[in-house]
């Protein structure tokens, strides 16, 4: 999924949905090209190490604790949910176009 061709609210579900809520805790991100990414982290690793560890990588947008219902088919099928994160990285993303037209 990548913000810079107007992603629906389905294509965010749709990355949701292929996790597991249940196994480990995940983060959401935004790399440089504007792609969109939801990994599974330890809950033992160093968020600072993660950040580290992607070089591409522009902003975090949130944690989602493992357990919590925000990551899976449920927290997919919660159109308001969903639709509140798409709004969150649309404006993260805008942020960062605008930033690099006043440079």
């Amino acid at each position: 999924m990548n913000l810079n061709n107007q992603p629906t609210i389905d294509e965010l579900a749709r990355l949701f949905a292929s996790r597991k809520d249940s196994h480990d805790d995940h983060i959401l991100w935004i790399n440089q090209a504007g792609d969109v990414r939801l990994d599974a982290r330890s809950p033992y690793t160093d968020e600072r190490a993660f950040t580290q560890a992607r070089p591409e990588l522009f902003a975090c947008l949130r944690m989602y604790r493992r357990g919590q219902g925000y990551v899976g088919k449920k927290a997919a099928a919660d159109k308001d949910f969903m639709g509140r994160v798409l709004q969150a990285l649309n404006a993260e993303w805008a942020s960062h176009l605008a930033l690099a037209k006043s440079a």
